[in-house]
């Protein structure tokens, strides 16, 4: 029979095991979680009248939780361990959010293409994009519409550039938001073209921030399709349009 020093080791160990399996954020990322966390209960209260406050609020609470603890239900759900992951630069895809979206537009690819290589032309159709702003041949600066009404700016660079094939970018490494995509423009037969957009970010908070996007109604994938049916509804009216 087992001493009750022996016992109450194993026991310790066995608390010890269970504590450590149920932390599945990783250490950065529950940093951010409670310092974001704080900053939406802090505006949420400031709202606190509005049913859109209590939400706010009730949200930093879950996210200052997540931080705390290092635990987070969502990723129970989805089989996810951040904290057991390994985050180096080889393996980062894994962690991102990848979301990819495509749309038939009744112009050639050489039209399309030469719209969007017109970077200053993003705000047109890009609802949340609120300026981007050419600095060279490849680099360029963007200020994008943020979480209660704040803004984040990255500087990105084109990767690759095609004419009336491809563009493919990144952001410069100091940006609010790490991000990166391509655009593809392929014949669809009958004078159109395929624009397929892939794009790939890295939120502050981990995969937690499309769950949020996605409970007020914003998800990512969402947002993507509904750019380019604006971007079709754009280059479709008429060639003053591309022109201009």
């Amino acid at each position: 029979m087992p001493s009750t020093t022996q016992s109450l080791g194993h026991n310790r160990t066995q608390e010890s095991s269970t504590s450590h399996a149920e932390q599945n954020v990783a250490p950065a990322e529950r940093i951010v979680s409670a310092a974001v966390g704080a900053a939406v209960i802090g505006y949420g209260l400031s709202r606190r009248s509005s049913l859109s406050g209590a939400l706010l609020a009730a949200i930093g609470g879950a996210l200052v939780h997540r931080g705390v603890t290092g635990h987070c239900y969502g990723y129970d759900a989805l089989g996810i361990n951040t904290r057991e992951r390994n985050t180096s630069a080889g393996t980062r895809g894994a962690d991102g959010i990848k979301v990819t979206q495509s749309v038939i537009i009744r112009r050639s690819p050489a039209e399309i293409y030469q719209f969007w290589r017109r970077l200053e032309n993003l705000p047109l159709f890009m609802k949340h994009v609120e300026t981007v702003e050419p600095i060279d041949d490849v680099r360029s600066r963007w200020v994008v519409k943020g979480p209660v009404g704040s803004e984040v700016e990255w500087t990105a660079r084109i990767l690759a550039d095609r004419e009336n094939e491809v563009i493919s970018w990144e952001s410069l490494p100091g940006a609010d938001v790490q991000n990166a995509g391509s655009v593809w423009f392929e014949p669809a037969g009958n004078g159109g073209t395929e624009v397929r957009v892939i794009l790939r970010y890295y939120p502050p908070t981990g995969r937690l921030g499309a769950a949020v996007a996605e409970l007020v109604g914003d998800a990512p994938d969402q947002q993507l399709a509904e750019d380019l049916q604006r971007l079709k509804e754009t280059l479709e009216v008429g060639s003053a349009a591309i022109n201009d």
